[in-house]
């Protein structure tokens, strides 16, 4: 191929379990009086003054032509995360076919600062489409650990197959991410999905496992400012496992509340007290300021993560972003769930997916999803496994039957957008989600409360929690024990749900062929221990042109 060298410049870019919330809440203390916490976020390193790659190397948004290259680079040992300071340090970037580096394709170099906390980013065009590409970093003679990546098939492909990890709700102080490191020990990704809740947003404690801290995360208050956001996700990019992925294969990541706050919505959050602690609009600015200087992430439309990527003729794969945009989550004060005037997407989002969708001339059409799309009710779940659940996916505890945080809150955009499924006659079109800490196979059905006499307008795939709490961890009993009383009353009241796991922790690897779209399901032994084993639990597929879920008895 010819080479390209470019360089690029450092990018400046700009679920879930909802405890009680305090009336007040102090504001984050000065720089200098962070100077314990900010160091938390570092691994220990060397007594030196040469620059340390300390949080890792990762890719992202692949595309037929290039890739989006990052890292963090501490060019001194005062330069920590949110410290503000450190000099402007050279960083240089280089990519080759093998990995060895004797076939170099690009290289260039860029400049570290302390304005984007000493992140960098490069994106690469030039390259060859679906091929392996090995890349590192440098800066004043350090080297950064090498990483492989890959390009997204050319557009107009014919591609057999494609593999995608799938994860979301990885909950630093209840666990450790060992979901991470099996996937990276598969060796066969063509990429991996982060559905949201990549960090946390809690001060240390107050969401933990079965309420106990597994590992403490830093800083130990709730994160409000930039500094702070900045150090939340260095402590997570200091993660062994989840850097071992991210030396294996190209990330796509979309946000969920947590990466800003509980509930979050356009003009605030559950997790977030007006005032006490600053102004929604200076705490959001921050939260997406910090997200893209650490995430490996193309600021998209709007200044937020919705945007699409192809994948040859097989898949396209729209992803969403469902906080920016939304109304607030339904209340006596707020409307009502079937409100046209309340959104969970925004206009502009909706329409652009929609037109997305039907323009689409792939096989497959993937949606990255946030929250669940899947009407769920609860249907007679006995008191004592009503409330629990009601907590863990963040609604009032009495009086709404209906899950306010995911599509079910806002019914009129969902009946929109699978009502422009069925009028258009498109099909294939799989939701992938995270953020409800429990694994489901789901029909998408235009009328629930007659399915399945009436159609179903698409299929979902939602994958389980890393580490965050789920059902059986709030009612701290034994995993499984929730799930064998639960998962058939959910299915009694829900005829489009295949299969609900409500109890265990682990992710989903979706493996696309022409014929048909498949979930294979893997849990964990023990989400507190760093050496947890995995195992296969379930695999469902959608087989093309059905819009329908089946189980198959057998892994790809």
């Amino acid at each position: 191929m010819t080479s390209r060298y470019r360089s690029s410049e450092a990018s400046q870019g700009l679920g879930s379990f909802s405890p009680r919330r305090r009336t007040v809440v102090k504001a984050a203390a000065a720089t200098a009086v962070l100077a314990g916490p900010l160091a938390a976020a570092l691994p220990a390193r060397a007594a030196t003054d040469a620059p340390a790659f300390l949080h890792g190397v990762a890719s992202g948004d692949p595309l037929p032509d290039g890739i989006l290259l990052w890292t963090r680079v501490t060019p001194t040992p005062e330069a920590i995360p949110g410290s503000g300071v450190g000099p402007d340090t050279e960083v240089g970037w280089v990519v080759a076919r093998d990995k060895a580096f004797t076939s170099i394709v690009a290289k260039g170099s860029t400049t570290a600062t302390a304005a984007s906390d000493h992140t960098v980013k490069a994106d690469i065009r030039g390259l060859e489409p679906a091929t392996d590409y090995w890349f590192r970093f440098s800066a004043g003679g350090t080297d950064s650990p090498v990483a492989r990546t890959r390009t997204a098939p050319a557009a107009d492909a014919d591609v057999s197959g494609l593999r995608f990890g799938v994860v979301s709700c990885a909950n630093w102080e209840a666990g450790h991410f060992s979901a991470y490191r099996h996937l990276a020990a598969r060796n066969d990704l063509d990429a991996w999905l982060h559905l949201g809740d990549y960090i946390y947003e809690y001060k240390s404690g107050e969401y933990a496992a079965r309420g106990k801290v597994v590992r403490p995360h830093a800083p130990a208050n709730e994160i409000l400012t930039l500094a702070d956001y900045r150090i939340r996700h260095a402590r997570y990019k200091t993660d062994p496992d989840l850097q071992a992925l991210h030396l294996k294969a190209p990330v796509v990541a979309i946000w969920d509340d947590h990466e800003f706050a509980d509930n979050a919505w356009s003009g605030g959050a559950v997790n977030h007290t007006e005032g006490a602690e600053g102004t929604w609009s200076a705490r959001q600015a921050a939260a997406k300021q910090a997200y893209f200087e650490w995430m490996p992430v193309r600021p998209a439309i709007a200044g937020t993560t919705y945007r699409r990527l192809r994948f040859g003729k097989l898949a396209d794969l729209s992803l969403l972003d469902l906080r920016s945009f939304r109304s607030q989550q339904a209340s006596t004060a707020s409307g009502s769930v079937d409100d046209p005037d309340r959104t969970l997407t925004g206009r502009a989002q909706l329409d652009w997916l929609k037109a997305g969708l039907k323009a689409s001339d792939t096989r497959w059409r993937l949606v990255g999803n946030s929250v669940m799309i899947s009407p769920f009710s609860f249907g007679s779940l006995s008191a004592d496994l009503l409330k629990p659940l009601a907590k863990l996916l963040g609604l009032p505890q009495e009086g709404i039957a209906a899950n306010t945080d995911q599509w079910d809150g806002y019914t009129d955009d969902r009946r929109e957008l699978l009502a422009h499924l069925r009028s258009n006659a498109i099909g294939n079109t799989v939701f992938l989600t995270g953020d409800i800490h429990m694994a489901w196979a789901n029909d998408v059905p235009v009328d629930a409360g007659t399915y399945p006499l009436s159609a179903s307008a698409a299929t979902e795939f939602v994958v389980t929690s890393v580490t965050s709490d789920n059902l059986d961890d709030i009612v701290k009993v034994p995993e499984g024990t929730v799930s064998a009383v639960a998962a058939p009353v959910i299915r009694a009241a829900n005829r489009h749900v295949h299969w609900v796991d409500t109890d265990r922790h682990g992710y989903g690897v979706l493996d696309i062929t022409a014929e048909r779209a498949q979930m294979d399901y893997y849990v964990l032994s023990d989400r507190t221990d760093p050496d947890a084993t995995t195992s296969w639990a379930r695999s469902y597929r959608t087989r093309s042109g059905t819009q329908k879920v089946e189980r198959t008895y057998d892994p790809v």
